[in-house]
């Protein structure tokens, strides 16, 4: 499966993983997953819980080792080493499953392939939810700390909160190697604090240790079922920024994420929760805030400054794999395409979505004045985290079947333990719809209608187009059987043309008006292929259209859904035997057909259903700009479509 999967991934395949890789993934990827001491223990046992957990030693150890058993099943098993196995050429994420899940859905199991696509879909879509709320939560729940050092300073927190969230997506355009770096060695300091704060706190009460054993996870859950199933719900905080590991593996490569995490996050944070736990069980009244509490008088002030820029860093995180999970969408048809800047030449999986960036920054601020603390958003945070999780799993288990042939019962036996697990987690959340839980289901169903009305409204327009192109084959034999032949004037004229199976607009309104043909004419199709990049003749087809010497020809360019499309550089990898000729490039026109939506009377789709597509249709990227045409020599025709 491993060599499968990762073959031809690009900058990630094969050779040493440096140091500077790690640090950098340190930086971007583990903050979510590696801020969750600072609340998951403090949530679970929160008093003003509608389902409070009972303060006790059974309790405590139960709940520290379910803890340790979630994170090491989920996370280390599930993801670390399983899910992040499978890439689609070194991308990850539920949208690279979704790609595979196309690419490789034949016939006989489309219709499957197809629903086990929705179900990603959805997970993606409740991703879009999670990249909202870790942010709020994360850094709330840091500067709440200030009312350990300072009760005074309550009324500081939100205002704060506020500011470091504005900060924190201005500086987002700087790219994902910038913020790396800058925020690696931060993370690093904050691992090693938090797992000394652990270890000291376990040498007050080493007995905590016991928990490390399955026995006390599964006594609680057996003895107690009432209270551990509800505590449930809170302690999946303690795998939050599982997703984003492998939503980001683009941008660092597995093996990266996978040596920080077992040498460093994993360590650090199982040495945290117990030593919060030997805190617990030595005073039960610091059940209000282990985390802060487990660190001596003279250190609090500096954990809350290290929380702060920790949980900076957990954003980052979601925010990073917002991006990447955006732009996949867009190139798989399921969002329009939007502007994306690569912010590095090395890695072409670091890109900044100006679009995206806002947005999520108007969400979270939204999201910290409406709630204000991080104690109710945690009944809100659980639910996105647990059904993404769910989604992939359940997709991971489906392509092991059925592309790499894994022995059925090997499939039935990790699916029915491991996906049990998710369930279990997944109906535990679900007894806190009405305390919050709603909300990442709202923002994930809102994320999927928009997503599968642009997927539908985009086939709409297409087979309207295609009824008002015609045939590309009939109007290339019209204009060889035109009498009196149309001019031919000199230069080169490339239009854009959607496939090969129609004209484009733009030249028909070119022959119709202007009566002339430029000397050589390239008719250019893009698409986008379901693997991360292509590389040099692999982008390039071409075919004379059934006239040799004619001087028109139609070229397919292909990009990877990971690749920024540039038609012109493609363009000149051509040969002038392909080209019947050969072209000036540097002196060409491009045309382009752009087209105005209105709101038809056919029963296509809902009403509001058209009026969403419509509306969602003005953030497309300008189609020039997007795919690297020059703009002094881009001609843009217009029509109209109903939809």
């Amino acid at each position: 499966m491993d060599a499968e999967s990762e073959a031809g991934s690009g900058h990630h395949a094969g050779g040493p993983v440096r140091a500077a890789v790690v640090v950098g993934a340190l930086g971007v990827v583990f903050g979510d997953i590696g801020t969750s001491p600072i609340y998951t223990l403090q949530t679970v046992f929160n008093p003003e819980d509608p389902h409070p957990v009972p303060v006790s030693t059974g309790n405590v150890y139960g709940v520290v080792s379910l803890i340790f058993w979630s994170v090491m099943i989920i996370v280390t098993l599930t993801y670390v080493s399983l899910v992040m196995r499978v890439s689609n050429d070194g991308e990850g994420g539920v949208m690279a499953l979704i790609a595979m899940l196309r690419r490789w859905g034949g016939a006989d199991k489309r219709r499957i392939a197809g629903m086990l696509a929705l179900a990603g879909l959805f997970g993606a879509a409740l991703f879009f939810g999670d990249s909202m709320i870790t942010p709020a939560i994360s850094v709330l729940s840091a500067v709440e700390g200030i009312k350990i050092v300072q009760p005074g300073l309550h009324d500081l927190v939100v205002p704060l909160t506020a500011v470091i969230i504005v900060l924190l997506f201005s500086f987002q355009r700087r790219g994902t190697a910038a913020v790396g770096r800058l925020f690696g060695p931060i993370m690093i300091a904050w691992f090693v604090a938090i797992g000394t704060l652990g270890v000291v706190g376990i040498g007050h009460h080493p007995q905590i240790l016991r928990a490390l054993s399955p026995t006390y996870a599964i006594g609680f859950l057996s003895g107690h079922f009432a209270i551990a199933f509800f505590s449930l719900a809170a302690i999946v905080l303690a795998v939050t920024g599982a997703e984003a590991l492998y939503a980001d593996m683009g941008h660092f490569g597995r093996r990266a994420i996978t040596r920080g995490w077992l040498l460093l996050v994993l360590p650090a944070c199982v040495l945290s929760y117990l030593g919060q736990g030997a805190l617990i069980l030595e005073d039960r009244s610091a059940v209000s805030s282990p985390f802060f509490l487990l660190a001596p008088g003279w250190a609090r002030l500096p954990m809350v400054l290290l929380a702060t820029a920790a949980t900076v860093i957990a954003a980052q995180a979601v925010i990073t794999g917002a991006y990447s999970v955006a732009n996949q969408a867009a190139q798989l048809g399921y969002l329009p395409r939007v502007r994306i800047a690569h912010t590095s030449e090395s890695e072409i999986g670091q890109i900044y979505v100006p679009w995206i960036n806002w947005l999520l920054m108007i969400s979270v601020l939204t999201l910290v004045f409406a709630f204000r603390s991080s104690a109710a958003l945690a009944y809100a945070y659980g639910m996105a985290v647990v059904a993404t999780i769910t989604i992939t799993a359940t997709l991971f288990f489906y392509l092991a079947r059925k592309r790499w042939r894994a022995p059925k019962w090997l499939i039935v036996a990790g699916a029915s333990v491991l996906i049990s697990l998710d369930l279990l987690f997944l109906a535990a959340n679900l007894t806190k719809i009405a305390h919050g839980a709603w909300l990442p289901l709202l923002i994930g169903l809102t994320a999927f209608t928009v997503m599968t009305t642009w997927q539908r409204g985009r086939q709409l327009v297409t087979r309207e187009r295609a009824r008002a192109e015609g045939s590309l084959r009939t109007f290339i034999d019209q204009l060889r059987d035109r009498k009196p032949p149309l001019t031919r004037v000199p230069g080169t004229a490339v239009f854009l043309n959607r496939g090969k199976q129609t004209a484009p607009l733009a030249l028909r309104a070119n022959v119709d008006h202007n009566h002339a043909l430029h000397q050589q004419i390239l008719i250019v199709s893009v698409e986008t292929s379901p693997v991360p990049h292509l590389r040099g003749a692999r982008r390039i087809q071409v075919d004379d259209l059934g006239y040799a010497g004619d001087g028109i020809i139609y070229v397919t360019v292909r990009f990877g859904y990971m690749d920024t499309p540039d038609v012109p550089s493609a363009l000149r990898l051509l040969k002038p035997a392909q080209t019947e000729g050969s072209i000036s490039l540097d002196k060409a026109s491009y045309y382009l057909s752009k087209i105005e939506l209105t709101r038809g009377s056919a029963p296509t789709m809902a009403q509001w259903r058209k009026r969403l597509f419509i509306a969602t249709s003005y953030i497309t990227a300008d189609a020039a700009e997007f795919l690297g045409l020059p703009r002094d020599r881009t001609v843009i025709m217009g029509s109209r479509i109903e939809v």
